[in-house]
Order: structure tokens, then sequence, then C-alpha cells
């Protein structure tokens, strides 16, 4: 691994949503991202409305973490197995990364979560059981509707990008974020 590198920027909650939230869609997408891969708290469908939580705040810190490869990395083709230890090794660096975030948090401020939560091996959602972790359980950009795709390419010129045919992409990009001031 080359480098990690921390982005940031502050924006306005009702021109985020405005440009970049439909939750009607991408719940969609959550949703069938769920039927494939399994269940889970912090994606929809949620028993609230979505924009009562976008409305509760002023603004919004979009906090994403930048894993860029190194040449050798990059040049090395791994087995899909290797390739699929490797990736699931990086999504548990999430844990990390959001303890960042849960730094920022206060009574004014929610952070959310990059992704999918991972903190348990296996969300008790699937079970139909509740949260085992509900105070540390955040929800994601992508959970309440946002299309985070779309904002990482405006705020910092980058693409999501995925491994595909036994290589790692350029870089690895994990998008969380702090709802803060409060209404």
């Amino acid at each position: 691994m080359s480098e990690i590198k921390k982005l940031t920027c502050d924006v306005d909650v009702g021109e985020f949503v405005e440009k970049y939230v439909n939750f009607e869609e991408v719940s969609k997408l959550c949703i069938e991202e769920e039927e494939a891969l399994g269940y889970n708290w912090n994606y929809p469908p949620f028993d609230f409305d979505v924009y009562d939580v976008w409305n509760s705040y002023n603004k919004l810190k979009i906090i994403a973490f930048k894993i860029d490869f190194s040449a050798e990395e990059l040049e090395h083709e791994f087995s899909e197995d290797e390739l699929q230890f490797i990736l699931k090794r990086f999504e548990r660096m999430k844990v990390k990364f959001m303890n960042e975030i849960y730094m920022l948090e206060s009574e004014d401020a929610l952070g959310l979560f990059m992704g999918k939560c991972n903190l348990c091996m296996r969300c008790t959602r699937e079970f139909n059981m509740p949260c085992k972790m509900p105070f540390k359980m955040r929800y994601s950009l992508e959970s309440l509707g946002a299309y985070t795709d779309r904002a990482i390419e405006d705020y910092f010129g980058c693409e999501i990008k995925y491994a595909k045919d036994g290589k790692l992409p350029e870089y690895l990009i994990f998008v969380g974020g702090l709802l803060y001031d409060k209404k």
C-alpha cells in the first residue's frame, strides 16, 4: 500500500440533498445489493423517513479515505481468492476509519458510516433480531439515498473504482461523513 489520504469537504445539506439524494431510486439499489449479499441494519428499508434525518442538519462534512496502491501492487495479478482476501482486509479497515468519524460526533452531529456496516461478522437483521451494536451502527450516505459516486467525482475529482480480472484498482476510496449543525 502506497498511501492513505484523508479527503474532506463541508457542504450545505440542502444543496447536497437537492443535487445528490433520491432515496426512492438509491434505496432500490441498496435492497438489490442486500438480496445478493445479505441484509444489514444500516441499509433500507427503514421505519423512518430519511428526509427527516437530512432535514435535521444544516451541514455535511464528507469524509473520504483514499488508499492508493503502489506500482508493484498494481502490476501483480491475483487469484480470485487472493483478491477477495485483500479486499476483505481493506473492508475491515473501515472500522478504524469510522473511529475518526465517531470522535467528531456530538449531540449536534451524527456520523455516517462508509457503505454497508461491517461491525459484526453477520448482521442480526438476517435473523430478524435487533442490532447488536446500535450505539456504533450508523447509516451511510448511500443508505440515506445519496448517489455517493457522483458526489465524490464532483467534490474530489475521484471516481469509485473496483478490483476486476485479478487486478487491484488504482485506488480504493471509502466515503463516510458527518451531519452537523443540528437545526
